[in-house]
């Protein structure tokens, strides 16, 4: 997979389109790189060799090779293999319809007549006859992608556009996310022509953020986009303090929707607590960075042993402190067995020894695909059968 980004990615259009300060009070974060980062390039890695593959672009011998240094779990050759199956559906669906349908792999696409240095990397694109569809994995399970005016899926497209469009004459554009973790497969499909429009809206916009300006809006793309500058930045900090000081009012003050509101931000605020303990935390240990009322302390710890298990065992072993002493003996939990196993055969030989009970209620947004429940309602109905 390319490493390069540009200054206005792609994957950061959302932040920058509404916040075009950001690009500057960015600038002075490193880069840093997550596990949950890791993880996901190893998954489009390996979803990519497994396609290529499959299309006969790469030998079996090759293929090893580039996987051979790839941290690969049980789940994520499941995973991977879904993707990689509904790319080649996708594929072999348009090309029943055109036969000079291509497929291109981790294509870089250049979308700088919209965006200043503008371009991207597409997972997946298919283009044959009148239509070009790109399909984006996203390995992530924190938070829930929609394909729906989704503008990084929308700039990969005006740059397959430019690149493809008028040799393919293009009509239909067809963007996919598709996220397995979560089981969110969205699809958002426009004509070639509404494309380009909103592609003339994002020209001022992207000026403006490569501009240079400080001028930052506050809002769920900061989270949703990441910004590294949320520690700092004081539009985002005056919005946590606005829903910060809603929650400190009296309930019986506060209207329903103001209710929703703060519900809705409640984890967003303590995500952001967490940002500035950690910024202030690097500042001071690293930096000398002194903040009033606050000095830096070695945290508390426990004692752990500096030998072995099995050095602590032989010393009371040998002074007559019997195995059942000194050891506990209990059984993995269900996750741990099922990553040993295998779910296929932990269901084969467990799955009639696991229940699940009922869970207590709880407010999620509702794109939540579980079921509503009301318990009001429930609880009258329980009463009446009580009667």
């Amino acid at each position: 997979m390319p490493e390069n980004h540009a200054k206005l990615s792609a994957s950061g259009a959302k932040k920058w389109l509404n916040c075009p300060g950001s690009i500057t009070l960015e600038q002075g974060f490193e880069d840093t790189i997550s596990t949950y980062a890791a993880e996901g390039t190893a998954a489009h890695a390996l979803g990519e060799a497994k396609l290529r593959l499959a299309l006969n672009q790469i030998t079996r011998v090759q293929y090893h090779k580039i996987i051979k240094d790839l941290e690969i779990t049980e789940d994520m050759e499941e995973y991977t293999d879904s993707y990689r199956d509904f790319v080649l559906e996708r594929y072999n669906a348009l090309k029943g319809r055109f036969s000079d349908t291509i497929v291109q792999l981790e294509q870089i696409l250049n979308f700088s007549e919209w965006v200043p240095g503008g371009f991207g990397t597409g997972d997946a694109l298919i283009i044959g006859g009148d239509t070009i569809e790109i399909i984006d994995l996203k390995y992530g399970q924190g938070v829930k992608v929609s394909a729906k005016e989704n503008p990084q899926l929308r700039l990969y497209a005006l740059g397959a556009v430019s690149e493809y469009g008028f040799l393919f004459d293009t009509q239909k554009i067809c963007t996919t996310i598709f996220q397995p973790r979560l089981d969110n497969i969205d699809t958002e499909e426009l004509t070639c022509e509404y494309l380009l429009k909103w592609g003339k809206s994002v020209i001022p916009k992207a000026a403006f953020a490569d501009s240079g300006t400080d001028e930052c809006h506050a809002g769920e793309h900061c989270d949703d986009g990441f910004c590294k500058a949320r520690p700092i930045c004081r539009a985002y900090a005056e919005e946590k303090c606005r829903m910060a000081a809603m929650e400190f009012r009296p309930p019986a003050e506060l209207s329903i929707d103001e209710i929703a509101e703060i519900i809705d931000q409640s984890e967003r605020l303590a995500i952001w607590s967490k940002l500035v303990k950690e910024y202030a935390l690097n500042q001071a240990v690293n930096k000398g960075i002194k903040y009033p009322g606050f000095k830096v302390v070695e945290g508390r710890s426990n004692r752990k042993y500096s030998v072995s298990d099995e050095k602590i065992a032989r010393i009371l072993t040998e002074k007559g402190y019997s195995e059942q002493d000194i050891y506990t003996k209990e059984i993995l939990g269900i996750s741990k067995i099922e990553t040993l196993l295998s779910k296929k055969k932990f269901n084969e030989l467990l799955g009639g020894c696991v229940i699940k009970p009922q869970g207590k209620p709880t407010l999620v947004k509702m794109e939540d695909k579980r079921p509503e429940i009301n318990t009001a309602q429930k609880a009258a109905e329980d009463f009446k059968e009580i009667i």
